[in-house]
């Protein structure tokens, strides 16, 4: 049962994924992939603190933090993302790109676990 509860979530995650990238978007800079994993951070930060203030269930808690979460966000996009920076001679936005990613997406998460875990 738990690996159906995770497909689902995941299928799901992966076509809001989907669905973002169809947003037309012309630029070098990775900006709806960064936009993407920050909000599954702080989707994934505010489901583990929903889930412990409310004593889910863990296959409500896999079905939104490893299905949905993780079918949208996104680590071999961003990493191929930075990649192609690097081999676009733009070494600077790709650090940047990384940086931010990873500073982001940790506040993210922190931030969702802060709202989440609120009254």
């Amino acid at each position: 049962m738990e690996i159906l509860v995770v497909g689902l979530g995941g299928a799901i995650g992966a076509i809001l994924r989907y669905s973002i990238s169809l947003i037309p978007y012309k630029n070098t800079f990775p900006v709806l992939t960064l936009i993407t994993n920050l909000l599954g951070a702080i989707l994934i930060g505010s489901v583990v603190g929903i889930s412990v203030k409310n004593n889910w269930s863990k296959n409500l808690t896999l079905f939104f933090k490893t299905g949905v979460c993780g079918g949208f966000t996104t680590f071999s996009t961003f990493s191929l993302e930075a990649n192609n920076l690097f081999q676009i001679n733009k070494p600077v936005m790709a650090i940047i790109y990384i940086i931010l990613s990873v500073a982001l997406c940790l506040l993210g998460v922190m931030f969702g676990i802060f709202i989440s875990s609120k009254s």
